[in-house]
């Protein structure tokens, strides 16, 4: 069963305000290395890491009604309606149990952006903007083999050119507001991340203290790491436990 994308927009945003999280929006071509920096960040700054693309090629494998039409504009390289990215960014960010999110992909357009503030209403913290030359970008993408549909270099070329002409005026609306931190995402990925965490570190202070989430057990431990992996370790035992008294 796919998720369900209603028309009750407001009631998960109001969920996510009421938590007082922070956000900051990673942007940047295709091949740039969004995915690799946004998993250091979040393991060194204790961010929960949303990949728009990684959500969106979930729901294609649900069977829903929404995964087949994403699966389609995908192939295509179209953009996904933004009233359906927005919802499974909200759900995804009420399963997570942290308050600190690195939303990688998003907003790709004036209409996610708005879409992202009529519905959220959460002003992002900053824009972190990889910034690469497309040739080094493309080179990468046609590399990484990762056996995604829309990593073929039709589908390429009409993202670099969707990117240009739909996600920079985005960029260039938060710049105009003080918001963008940009780095040269041509170099080496541990350069890169030296860089991304310079531009992290004032807020290191803030950011840091993220409440444990334990995905195993499925619920949020607000105290101690050692405390969360006790409870980690019972929920394991107890699930070996019923497995074992299960019948044959």
């Amino acid at each position: 069963m796919g998720t369900k994308v209603d028309k009750d927009k407001n009631s998960d945003g109001s969920l996510l305000r009421d938590k007082k999280i922070t956000i900051v929006f990673v942007l940047g071509g295709p091949g740039c290395g969004k995915g690799t920096q946004c998993e250091k960040i979040a393991k060194h700054f204790g961010f929960t890491h949303l990949s728009v693309g990684d959500l969106l090629r979930a729901e294609t494998k649900t069977g829903s009604a929404y995964g087949a039409m994403i699966q389609t504009m995908m192939k295509e390289g179209e953009i996904v309606p933004s009233e359906v990215v927005v919802k499974l960014l909200q759900q995804a960010m009420l399963r997570s149990g942290n308050n600190k999110f690195l939303i990688d992909g998003f907003p790709r357009n004036e209409e996610n952006r708005l879409t992202y503030e009529s519905v959220m209403k959460i002003e992002p913290a900053f824009i972190l903007f990889l910034d690469c030359p497309q040739e080094e970008m493309e080179r990468r993408v046609l590399n990484r083999n990762q056996g995604r549909d829309d990593d073929n270099i039709e589908a390429v070329r009409k993202r670099f050119k969707v990117f240009s002409e739909s996600t920079l005026p985005v960029i260039e609306y938060y710049e105009r507001k003080g918001k963008v931190r940009k780095v040269d995402a041509a170099k080496p990925i541990d350069e890169v991340f030296n860089d991304v965490k310079a531009i992290f570190a004032p807020y290191k202070a803030n950011f840091v203290s993220s409440s444990n989430f334990n995905a195993e057990a499925g619920v949020e431990h607000r105290m101690c790491p050692a405390l969360s992996k006790r409870l980690a370790r019972c929920a394991r035992k107890t699930k070996a436990l019923f497995r074992k008294r299960a019948p044959v």
